[in-house]
């Protein structure tokens, strides 16, 4: 039943995206619109199929890029969250500069990380870290920030040290915004990686779209940013999956309420 409820729920967007890839053939059948101006949808999906494997392997090098920055993004905003919950004039110093950098454009920052580190994997990691790294560290500072005085009150009465009420209490707590924000840096990881390899790469998506590009291949640029939009829902998927498995007592609550 729940199964068929969510299937019910997104059929109104298939039904919608459907009718607009029919028109979109349509008018381009119709009015005979050069493939270098506007492919037909059907010429994308036969530019994807023919270059199904070079695109993987493109991915592949992209995707390398999108979890090591997205790793390197989670440990340092766990050990900066956690240091800003410890000491509040380091929040109170260090939270404004985070805001402040949000208005930085990435784009600004990256060839700077081609300048100091070269051409090769370490700056598209270090962008995408740079991408990543905001959603998680604010989402966490606000969930370690949600604590229950009381509960943190309990523990020290019963002589727990720091660290036994950052696993016990301030963690489990905070997981709920950790997941929200880790779903958001999942989907920006892929746009991290695509941006640094836009500025200086030598394989993956972003090179493969510059090519087509520079060669007024339409079709097959389209076809690459399909494989950037699978990609991206499947980060966003596997950062969902990912809080449902680390959140059992949420699965609990959520069953006890449908029940």
């Amino acid at each position: 039943m729940k199964k068929l409820a969510s299937i019910k729920a997104n059929l109104p967007a298939v039904v919608m995206l459907m009718s607009i890839v029919a028109l979109w053939e349509l008018v381009c059948l119709t009015a005979k619109i050069p493939e270098y101006v506007l492919p037909a949808p059907s010429l994308i999906f036969i530019a994807l199929w023919e270059n199904i494997f070079l695109l993987l392997d493109h991915t592949k090098i992209t995707l390398i890029a999108v979890l090591g920055g997205l790793a390197l993004a989670i440990l340092v905003a766990f050990i900066l969250a956690m240091a800003m919950d410890r000491w509040k004039p380091l929040k109170q110093a260090l939270y404004p500069v985070l805001v402040i950098s949000q208005a930085v454009p990435i784009i600004a920052l990256a060839p700077l990380m081609l300048i100091w580190f070269g051409v090769g994997l370490l700056p598209k990691v270090l962008i995408v870290a740079l991408v990543c790294f905001f959603p998680l560290a604010v989402n966490l500072v606000e969930g370690f920030s949600q604590v229950d005085p009381e509960a943190i009150d309990l523990m020290q009465t019963m002589h727990a040290d720091r660290w036994m009420i950052m696993r016990s209490v301030q963690l489990p707590f905070a997981m709920p915004y950790f997941f929200s924000g880790l779903k958001i840096a999942a989907t920006y990881s892929v746009l991290g990686a695509i941006i640094g390899e836009w500025l200086g790469a030598r394989a993956g998506l972003g090179i493969y779209m510059l090519r087509t590009m520079h060669s007024y291949r339409l079709s097959h640029l389209l076809a690459a940013i399909i494989v950037v939009i699978i990609l991206s829902l499947i980060m966003f998927k596997l950062a969902e999956l990912a809080g449902w498995l680390a959140m059992p007592w949420k699965r609990e609550s959520n069953n006890q309420m449908e029940g």
